[in-house]
């Protein structure tokens, strides 16, 4: 989820970075034209004129447009390259903008707000170590400014660099400590590291901004989850639900922790709680298959597997349902697809090379069937040795 969060910032930060351009050359107002320019500076002038009014009221296109006239007379035009990389990155193209900014930077090397609207681009355009790289020497002459930091921090998660990715998010945070999305990241980093001693804290300060906050209730839970306190994993996402029960994932996070507790009726309610606002979960979707497949309502339980796997078709374990599913409706030929794209997926995956078999086998071809079980037992066999090893340690 985390990919799709920051658009909000990151048009903050495009904002901050026409901003930045009057006091370098790029810019939304251009400077007066002299009396005795050429016709062509004037020309010039006037189509810069013309972009920023039009940018200033929200027309990007007729904005694009002026701005490449004024390039037709100045393909250096700082202002014009800058500009229109701004324009193309508002348009949701930043792909289109980072050459201008490259060809901005060859004609002023080293200028701050090129640089940062170039890094702000590689990010819009998931090119994160390109965006990483240009953030990273900003972060000196600007060692508090939120945007500069959070933008860095953001990359470097997305890097999976995440202890790197706290630091300078805990910067930001300083900079700017009544920024949510900041914290829900640096949360998200925390967790990502296991660093379960830094989550309070985190919490806190999302709760005194928002006492209702679903999201840091969720982050708990999920805390608590990985260190195996389910209890207070499911009173977590029980606190999260009733702050916000329109919380996307909140419903179906409780029902997985209430579906592994073995209370299936409590799961369900959940699930079908989360497809009612959100149809195509493929959590709920899988959960709730698996469910009804439990309890013998296979026509259901096949619905369910497919619409998780239309959402995310490299879903192992709806890949493993969907298979099962087709072996007890006593179809093993359409039982193999699935499955073999579950054990591609997951190559030790005992449970999935064994139901390969089985289907493979009540198809007529026992002999790969029986090397798919092969596998398994390998499997299990190798799992069993290791489990041994270890508590010989």
């Amino acid at each position: 989820m985390w990919s799709a969060r920051r658009t909000v910032a990151v048009g903050v930060v495009c904002a901050a970075g026409l901003a930045l351009t009057s006091n370098a050359v790029s810019q939304s107002t251009p400077p007066p034209a002299s009396s005795a320019s050429r016709p062509g500076d004037v020309q010039l002038h006037e189509y810069l004129q013309q972009a920023a009014v039009a940018m200033h009221s929200g027309d990007l296109e007729a904005a694009a447009d002026a701005l490449r006239q004024a390039l037709a007379i100045d393909p250096q035009s700082i202002t014009a390259l800058n500009n229109l990389g701004i324009v193309l990155a508002r348009q949701g193209r930043p792909e289109e903008a980072i050459p201008l900014y490259q060809r901005a930077l060859k004609v002023r090397p080293g200028d701050a707000a090129t640089r940062r609207n170039l890094a702000v681009a590689y990010f819009k355009a998931h090119q994160f170590q390109s965006a990483w790289s240009l953030l990273e020497p900003l972060t000196v002459p600007y060692p508090e400014d939120f945007q500069v930091l959070d933008l860095a921090g953001l990359s470097l998660f997305a890097l999976d660099r995440y202890p790197e990715a706290a630091r300078y998010l805990e910067r930001a945070n300083q900079a700017d400590p009544w920024d949510l999305e900041t914290l829900d990241i640096l949360g998200k980093a925390y967790l990502r590291m296991k660093d379960y001693k830094a989550l309070p804290s985190v919490f806190e300060r999302i709760m005194k901004i928002n006492p209702n906050s679903a999201a840091a209730h969720v982050m708990m839970g999920n805390a608590y989850d990985d260190q195996s306190d389910r209890a207070e994993a499911i009173k977590e996402y029980q606190a999260a639900e009733a702050a916000d029960p329109n919380y996307m994932g909140v419903h179906s996070g409780l029902g997985y922790l209430y579906w592994r507790q073995g209370q299936t009726d409590d799961a369900e309610k959940e699930m079908r709680q989360e497809l009612q606002r959100y149809p195509t979960d493929p959590v709920a979707n899988c959960i709730l298959g698996q469910i009804l497949f439990n309890n013998s309502q296979l026509e259901p339980a096949e619905l369910h597997f497919r619409d998780a796997l239309k959402v995310n078709p490299k879903y192992v374990d709806a890949l493993f349902g969907l298979g099962k599913t087709e072996i007890a409706f006593n179809h093993p030929e359409a039982a193999v697809e699935p499955l073999r794209k579950a054990v591609e997926i997951d190559p030790a995956n005992a449970e999935a090379h064994f139901l390969l078999g089985t289907a493979l086998r009540d198809s007529g071809r026992v002999e790969e069937g029986k090397r798919e079980q092969k596998i398994s037992i390998d499997i299990q066999n190798k799992k069993s040795g290791a489990a041994a090893n270890s508590e010989k340690n």
